[in-house]
């Protein structure tokens, strides 16, 4: 059975689209595999702390020699690496802040990233190149964006900050293949809007039936 981790990064409440969204995501897995795992972790809500000097210092200091107190430090993140080790499938709900991700975010990121836990140094090639410690999961983005044009070829495509550092951190936590079903013109509240949404929503059951196999191999769904 698959073990989904679910993410919410939206500090909003019941007007959040990634959040629909991403719910639209894990119900209709569900709906096919009732016998899925959900881990839940929303942290639009209950953010993890930013990384401190203090953290940085414990996450370096191998294991055998840490203090209590640099134990007590890194106790979150281990939580949170131990949620994504065990998922095959990260599901992520999250708006586009400023061109790029929510803070929230940024931080799970930041927390999950750690040297000896998700990524080693590849010593033996001699370029010291960072090399990930996990292997073979699926990331789906689930992501609102106010404006739009944000997709290549797109009118905004270099102010994408969002899903470019999503994608490009998903390297370090063992993402095998990645999709994005995203919504548009969220600020405009117009026609292209209402049909943005439509059609996400649309796509939701065709990707969720391509990772699990059902319609052969996944592709991204809608941009």
């Amino acid at each position: 059975m698959t073990t989904l981790l679910h993410i919410d990064a939206s500090p909003r409440g019941d007007r959040s689209v990634s959040r629909k969204l991403s719910k639209a995501f894990v119900d209709q897995w569900l709906a096919h595999e009732p016998g899925a795992t959900v881990i839940a972790r929303d942290i639009g809500h209950n953010p993890p702390p930013f990384i401190t000097e203090a953290w940085v210092a414990a996450a370096f200091t191998a294991i055998d020699e840490r203090t209590p107190a640099q134990h007590d430090e890194l106790r979150l993140s281990d939580t949170l690496i131990d949620e994504l080790a065990r998922a095959d499938v990260i599901v992520i709900g999250a708006p586009m802040h400023n061109y790029g991700m929510p803070s929230a975010l940024k931080s799970w990121f930041d927390k999950v990233i750690r040297i000896g836990k998700t990524f080693t140094f590849g010593l033996a090639r001699g370029d010291y190149p960072l090399e990930p410690i996990m292997s073979g999961k699926t990331l789906v983005v689930l992501s609102s964006r106010g404006e739009f044009g944000f997709g290549p070829g797109g009118v905004r495509e270099h102010m994408n900050h969002l899903e470019t550092h999503i994608f490009t951190c998903a390297h370090y936590l063992g993402v095998r293949e990645s999709h994005l079903i995203a919504i548009d013109y969220q600020e405009f509240n117009d026609e292209r809007h209402r049909q943005s949404v439509d059609d996400a929503f649309a796509a939701i059951p065709v990707l969720v039936r391509q990772c699990l196999g059902i319609d052969g191999p996944a592709r991204v769904a809608a941009e």
